[in-house]
């Protein structure tokens, strides 16, 4: 099977971020992979642990995609500290035309953006596909995927991830896709209290979830219970509304939520003092104002470390970002831009961006507990990935095995989706739901 269809019908998407169909990206025109190991988030070990365990599987994954493309090389990233735990050194070859390429500990270093510039020096122009500088990214785990793809013809069914934050034992481990986090908590011994929160993702850009009804999906990398009082928490606990409003009225105007932000150093034109000064009314009878917003990769420095006045400019951009994609509008750059002279003396140093966020002292090294996969009941979303959901092709009460095609991908950007457990599936118009038999 063509390698393009494989991860297609697979069930292949971005692991590391909002789930690009990963076949989408196999195109003509590159002459270099980067595969994205940096893990820039605290707390974060699994994409670590992948590399630790089947870093040969991972190179099988490249290597597929190199021939594939007809690329000459492949850069697999990753930060200093767990090239350190690895055993990797810059340039250290790891197969044939795949190189070690060792970056700075710092955040927000796994940014695509960020990550293609210093990997490779190619800096990409503001609102263009990384192919437009011969460049494709995947994550670590996509490379993983498509290896037991291609050696066992096996689709996505299961799902790494680090669980950890304020508990006894911070571990990594493998689940069945589509299993309830209130169920993986059981199992691991983890009560969340009132004092806490639980958060899918890394502590910066992840999002507050509800434990008891959210499930593992695809580009799940971490689920962590921090204290409500830490940054961390308190920033995703705001009421965006009032942040905008406080933000209209109490900016001091000392620029420096520009001055630290990662794609302004880039020499991206995204200004976020700018877009902070801009008043909503105003973003919404002009949105070519704030057309610049869209570049903002989310990283929170702005309202996290930048701001002196306690304000969110992202909370800002987030408003116009949405205000942006209603009108399908969206920063396209025609011209170079080169990184600031500036950005190497602004970098945010890993433990730095950790104490921020006040989970520090919560970044223990997870420990691998392997594969838990007797789950009672799984709920498969249709979506949680970019591209039209796929199309369910089994009905109520049809039994299903492991592996089997439940959904298929729709026309356009879309992907297949497999039954993680066996059982028998209750279908609705956005989740297929597994109960074992």
């Amino acid at each position: 099977m063509d390698l393009k269809e494989l991860m297609k019908e697979s069930g292949i998407v971005g692991d590391g971020g909002a789930g690009f169909p990963s076949y989408a990206k196999l195109a003509e025109g590159a002459d270099t992979l980067v595969v994205n190991g940096c893990e820039c988030e605290p707390l974060l070990y699994t994409d670590y642990t992948i590399l630790k365990r089947e870093l040969p599987m991972v190179l099988h994954g490249i290597r597929a995609v190199m021939e594939y493309c007809k690329l000459g090389r492949a850069l697999l990233a990753v930060k200093e500290h767990t090239a350190k735990r690895l055993g990797f050194t810059e340039g250290q070859r790891l197969a044939d035309g795949v190189y070690a390429r060792v970056l700075g500990n710092t955040y927000p270093a796994g940014d695509e953006i960020t990550l293609i510039y210093e990997a490779t020096g190619r800096l990409v122009r503001p609102g263009n596909l990384p192919l437009t500088k011969g460049v494709i990214v995947y994550n670590v785990e996509t490379m993983y995927n498509l290896a037991r793809a291609m050696k066992y013809g096996e689709s996505v069914t299961t799902k790494w991830l680090t669980v950890g934050g304020d508990i006894d034992r911070p571990v990594v481990l493998r689940v069945p896709i589509g299993t309830l986090v209130r169920d993986i908590f059981e199992r691991l011994g983890i009560t969340v209290d009132e004092a806490h929160s639980v958060i899918e993702g890394g502590p910066s850009m992840g999002k507050i979830i509800n434990h008891e009804t959210a499930e593992i999906c695809k580009t799940t990398k971490a689920i962590l219970v921090l204290p409500n009082d830490v940054r961390a928490v308190e920033s995703k606990l705001i009421n965006e509304r009032a942040a905008v409003k406080r933000a209209e009225t109490a900016c001091c105007q000392c620029t420096r939520c520009t001055d630290m932000c990662p794609r302004f150093l880039l020499g991206y034109p995204l200004e976020p003092h700018k877009m902070v000064r801009t008043a909503m009314s105003v973003a919404d009878a002009t949105p070519d104002l704030v057309l610049t917003a869209t570049l903002c990769c989310g990283c929170g420095i702005c309202e996290n470390l930048a701001c002196s006045q306690g304000i969110s400019p992202r909370a800002v951009i987030n408003n116009y970002k949405a205000l942006l994609g209603k009108n399908k509008m969206k920063f396209i750059g025609k011209d170079e831009v080169f990184a600031r002279y500036e950005r190497e003396y602004r970098k945010i140093p890993s433990e730095k961006w950790a104490a921020t966020l006040g989970v520090a002292k919560y970044d223990r090294v997870a420990e691998y507990i392997g594969e838990i996969n007797d789950f009672d009941r799984v709920e498969l979303p249709l979506g949680r990935f970019i591209g039209a959901p796929s199309m369910p092709v089994v009905r109520d009460g049809e039994e299903v095995r492991i592996g089997q095609i439940v959904a298929v991908a729709r026309d356009g950007l879309s992907v297949s989706l497999a039954a993680s457990i066996n059982g028998r599936v209750t279908v609705s118009d956005t989740e297929i739901m597994i109960d074992r038999v």
